[in-house]
């Protein structure tokens, strides 16, 4: 093991052992190349007065240099803002001011504990280096079993975890804390447990309600309690789109304090906050109260980032930052969610239509982007294929019984013809 790797870990182990014990083998073996080119580029930056001979960019009249028929479509922005690489954290401003944004949206965040937010290629990429932080083959990965069908892939396949599911809803469609509980618990013998948190949900557009957070929040420090460490990862990648009856916060906010044997990281980003999926820019956040602990798995972090990606890109994260300063973001973005909620509303007053009854029930929704119906008496993966062929109308078949559809693509003109289709297709096919 590098002697690096081996002072982080003996700073991790001495702040938090708890925190030792949930890292994987790789994130006990990485760390950031502190000696290397990076350092070294930045020491000369600050101490070279005659030539900077060490980044690997070309330069040009003190120019980053560049093509006029890439600069004249990003007029614009000063060229030290487009063209060099992104420091491997993310720029600075960007990840201060989406720090003052978290902590705005949640009030019990405290500045001091919480890490400024560490810039990704998209949520992916967090999850993907949370994923190699802290995932061993054959750790255990719990999801509900209503998910995002990437997390099996990325954990169960990519990592060789043992993922495990639990009803995400009980029998009165509530959120199902007991078989959570229970699902944790019943692992209790591997020591570790990875949870994935991911609300408003995908795909049925849940989010709990305050009562279910503190649910949550008990199951999980009762868990702990019982010498079980877990790593909470929350997915936050739709959030505040809440429409109703819902948290208007993070489950991360309350379970970054809430017991020593948890580490709670957030995973969030502007991809679908402000509608800008193709940019890519996603972003990692923890709270640990040392500062010694922050620094050292701040290293680990970017550790992971160098040996992938590098660095993320500087032209996305520059967008992001104009958008961010600008006196219209809040106006606009909230233009934006009155048109999801005005959707959203407006897939429940068709449901409503007792005709439905006999062919879907559907799962609660109050957030985000999707609807799930529970289809009755048909294959659902049949169902698809007919409305495809035969309707021209695409949803998402997750299973034998239910199929996801994004209101999120649909025009609110259009909602009410899209569930007609589908209702006519489970017809023909009764």
């Amino acid at each position: 093991m590098h002697s690096s790797a081996q002072h982080l870990n003996e700073t991790i182990y001495t702040e938090n052992k708890h925190l030792y014990n949930m890292l994987s083998l790789l994130g006990r073996n990485i760390y950031f190349p502190n000696e290397g080119n990076i350092a070294q580029a930045l020491e000369a930056k600050e101490k070279a007065y005659n030539f900077v001979a060490t980044t690997g960019i070309a330069t040009e009249n003190e120019e980053p240099m560049h093509l006029k028929v890439v600069k004249d479509l990003l007029p614009s922005f000063d060229n030290q803002d487009i063209f060099p690489y992104a420091p491997t954290r993310g720029k600075e401003e960007l990840r201060l001011l989406w720090k003052k944004k978290l902590i705005k949206n949640n009030p019990s965040l405290k500045e001091d504990s919480l890490v400024t937010p560490i810039v990704t290629a998209g949520i992916t990429q967090g999850l993907s280096v949370i994923s190699d932080l802290f995932v061993d083959p054959n750790d255990t990965v719990i999801l509900p079993d209503k998910s995002w069908e990437n997390y099996e892939f990325m954990f169960g396949k990519y990592k060789n975890a043992n993922v495990t599911t639990y009803p995400l809803f009980n029998s009165e469609f509530k959120f199902n804390s007991m078989g959570l509980k229970n699902t944790i618990l019943s692992h209790k013998d591997k020591g570790k447990v990875i949870i994935i948190f991911n609300f408003p949900n995908n795909p049925t557009g849940f989010t709990p309600s305050i009562q279910e957070k503190e649910e949550i929040k008990n199951v999980i420090k009762e868990c702990a309690d019982q010498g079980i460490n877990i790593v909470a990862i929350c997915d936050d990648a739709y959030y505040g789109l809440f429409y109703e009856d819902s948290i208007n916060g993070s489950t991360f906010e309350v379970l970054h304090d809430v017991h020593p044997k948890v580490f709670a990281v957030k995973l969030d980003g502007a991809t679908k906050e402000d509608y800008v999926w193709g940019l890519r820019i996603g972003f990692i956040t923890f709270s640990l109260d040392s500062k010694n602990l922050q620094k050292a798995l701040d290293q680990k972090v970017i550790g992971v980032l160098r040996a992938t990606t590098s660095s993320g890109s500087h032209v996305s994260q520059t967008v992001i930052l104009h958008a961010l300063k600008s006196k219209d973001y809040m106006e606009q973005k909230h233009e934006k969610f009155k048109t999801m909620k005005t959707r959203a509303n407006r897939v429940k007053q068709i449901l409503s239509n007792s005709k439905f009854n006999k062919v879907w029930d559907y799962y609660p929704f109050n957030s985000g982007y999707f609807i799930c119906l529970k289809i009755k008496s048909v294959d659902a993966r049949k169902l698809r294929i007919h409305l495809l062929e035969n309707y021209g109308v695409g949803v998402i078949a997750l299973n034998q019984s239910d199929v996801r559809i994004a209101f999120s693509c649909i025009e609110e003109n259009d909602l009410e013809d899209l569930f007609e289709y589908v209702y006519k297709a489970i017809r023909d096919l009764v």
